[in-house]
C-alpha cells in the first residue's frame, strides 16, 4: 500500500479557451517541458511569434501538457501575454528576482506563476503574487533547487548540520506555509536537484508531510545520455511510490526530447497508456536498412499518433519480422528492397525508394482500423 497521502488537485488552465489540466488527485501525471529560448521580440516579431505557436502545438502533439518559460525582463513578460493569448496550451511564467514581472504575466492568459522564494524578496511580494494569482484562479509554482536555498538552510547545509536533501524539504514547506495563511491552495511545489538521492529523498521527505501535488525533475541533469539516467532513476523510483504529479525530463536538448522522454518514462512505469510505441533495432553489421533516418524522418508523425500502436523498425529481413512479429506494423529491408509487415505477417515487398510512400499506405489504414 502505499504509504504517502492522496495528493490535493490543482487546476491548470480551464479560463478564455485553454485547456484545463488538473495536476494531482486521481487526475494523470502531466508532462511539462521549457522554452529554450529568449521570447523577447516576441510583441514586435510576428513571424517569430507564429514560429513559436508552431512549435507549441508540435510539443502538444507529442503529449506535451504543460510548457514553461522564462520571464527575465519586461519585455518577456509582454512576449509571454502575447503567446498566451493565441494558443490552448497551459503556458507557465517562470519568474525569478522581480515579483513585478509575474503582475505583468498576470495581465494575459498564463495558467501559472512559478516562483522562487527564495530570491523573489519579501513575503509582502509573495503575497502581492498569490493575492493576484487568487484574482484570476492562477495557480502557483512554488521552485525550489539546491542552488538557491534559504540563507539559514545553505549554511545549516554547509556546516553539515542538515543535508541538503532535507534542508529542500524544509525550504519548500516554508513557503508552502505561506500561501497556507493566505488561504490560497492552488499551489504545486518542486524541490530539484542535480543529484538523483538527494532529489528523492526530498520528494520523500515532503510528501510524507504534505498534500500538495509534486512537480518532479533532476535540475541541470546534463545532455541527453546523463539527463536521461538521471531522470529515469529519479522518476521510477518515486512514481512506484506515488509521489509526482507532474514532470519534466531536464535535458541539454530540445524540448521536444525532453517531452518524449518523459513520455517514455510515464509509459513503461504503466502510467500512461495511449499513443504509439516505437521498437527499432540498433543496427548492426546486418544492416540492409537505414533505421536511423527512418525513425528521425517520421519520429514525430508516429508520436503523435494518440492510438496505442506498435510499430516496429528492423535494419535487415533475416531478424526484422521476427524480432517485430508483436508490432501492430513494421518494416525491414535489405538489398535495396523493403518488406512492410504486420504482427510478423509479411503485408508486401516494395523498392526501397517507395518505403516511405508504401508505409504511410499502410500506417494510414491500420489507423482507420483502430477506431
Amino acid at each position: 500500500m502505499n504509504k504517502y497521502k492522496e495528493t490535493r488537485a490543482v487546476k491548470i488552465g480551464g479560463h478564455n479557451g485553454i485547456r484545463e489540466i488538473l495536476v494531482g488527485g486521481k487526475s494523470p501525471v502531466t508532462i511539462q517541458t521549457m522554452w529554450k529560448e529568449g521570447i523577447a521580440d516576441v510583441v514586435s516579431d510576428k513571424d517569430r511569434l507564429d514560429s513559436i505557436l508552431r512549435q507549441i502545438n508540435t510539443l502538444k502533439s507529442l503529449g506535451c501538457d504543460i510548457i514553461r518559460f522564462a520571464v527575465p525582463d519586461m519585455e518577456s513578460a509582454k512576449g509571454l501575454c502575447a503567446i498566451s493569448s493565441q494558443t490552448d496550451v497551459p503556458l507557465v511564467a517562470d519568474i525569478h528576482f522581480d515579483y513585478r514581472l509575474a503582475l505583468e504575466c498576470l495581465k494575459g492568459e498564463v495558467s501559472a506563476i512559478r516562483i522562487n522564494p527564495g530570491n523573489i524578496g519579501s513575503v509582502d511580494r509573495v503575497k502581492a503574487v498569490a493575492s493576484a494569482c487568487l484574482d484570476k484562479g492562477v495557480a502557483i509554482r512554488i521552485g525550489v533547487n539546491s542552488g538557491s536555498l534559504p540563507k539559514d538552510l545553505a549554511d545549516a547545509v554547509d556546516c553539515q548540520r542538515l543535508s541538503r536533501a532535507s534542508a529542500l524539504a524544509k525550504a519548500a514547506m516554508r513557503e508552502a506555509e505561506v500561501f497556507d495563511s493566505l488561504s490560497f491552495r492552488n499551489v504545486v511545489v518542486s524541490m530539484k536537484s542535480s543529484d538523483v538521492q538527494e532529489t528523492i529523498q526530498a520528494n520523500e521527505a515532503f510528501a510524507s508531510q504534505s498534500d500538495i501535488p509534486l512537480h518532479i525533475g533532476v535540475t541541470e541533469a546534463g545532455p541527453l545520455i546523463s539527463g536521461l539516467v538521471k531522470s529515469t532513476l529519479a522518476f521510477s523510483h518515486l512514481l512506484k511510490e506515488g509521489i509526482g504529479s507532474t514532470i519534466r525530463v531536464s535535458l541539454s536538448s530540445s524540448p521536444e526530447n525532453e517531452v518524449l522522454a518523459a513520455r517514455e518514462i510515464l509509459h513503461e512505469c504503466g502510467l500512461r497508456q495511449e499513443g504509439v510505441t516505437i521498437v527499432s533495432c540498433p543496427r548492426c553489421g546486418r544492416l540492409g536498412f537505414d533505421v536511423h533516418s527512418f525513425v528521425e524522418r517520421w519520429q514525430n508523425e508516429l508520436y503523435a499518433i494518440k492510438k496505442p500502436l506498435v510499430i516496429a523498425v528492423m535494419g535487415c529481413v533475416v531478424n526484422g519480422p521476427g524480432e517485430g512479429r508483436h508490432a501492430d506494423l513494421g518494416i525491414a529491408g535489405g538489398g535495396g528492397k523493403v518488406i512492410i509487415f504486420k504482427k510478423g505477417k509479411l503485408v508486401r515487398t516494395v523498392d526501397e525508394v517507395d518505403a516511405d510512400r508504401e508505409f504511410r499506405m499502410e500506417l494510414e489504414a491500420l489507423i482507420r482500423e483502430a477506431v
